[in-house]
């Protein structure tokens, strides 16, 4: 939802650093990291090291050396339950299966807007349609904007 929304014209209120910058100044998408108005590098340096300090030393499993969970992946760390423990190990079984399916399929669906993305900057060889560039924007994205 983040790409749609974003794309959409939806952004954070208010100056993203104490230079005036907006949020709503950057592109969308892979721009935003690798275009012309990128995000500056310390910008991206400093997002990269909050998530590495969240999977370091806040997002811990059992593999981490964290208080044991009841499985690999395990991020509750004895914090957030939601009533986990209440369920028997059948619908524990089956509420993970469907985590990770639904995680695969998120995964999927990012990779195919990247793709999608990227397909609009490749050259079409004469012959083929009109020529020139590809134009391929998301079909939900036009008819939001």
């Amino acid at each position: 939802l983040g790409q749609i929304t974003t794309r959409n014209g939806v952004h954070l209120s208010g100056d993203i650093d104490y230079s005036g910058h907006s949020f709503d100044s950057y592109p969308n998408g892979l721009a935003a990291v690798f275009g012309d108005d990128a995000i500056p590098t310390l910008g991206l340096i400093q997002i990269i090291g909050f998530v590495g300090f969240l999977e370091l030393f806040v997002m811990k499993d059992s593999a981490n050396g964290a208080e044991p969970g009841d499985f690999p992946g395990d991020f509750r760390n004895g914090f957030i339950d939601f009533g986990w423990d209440i369920f028997d190990d059948r619908v524990k079984l089956v509420k993970r299966g469907i985590e990770l399916n639904n995680g695969r399929a998120a995964m999927m669906g990012i990779l195919g807007l990247m793709v999608h993305e990227k397909l609009g900057e490749l050259a079409v060889p004469a012959g083929y349609g009109a020529g020139g560039t590809l134009a391929a924007d998301l079909p939900i994205i036009g008819v939001l904007q």
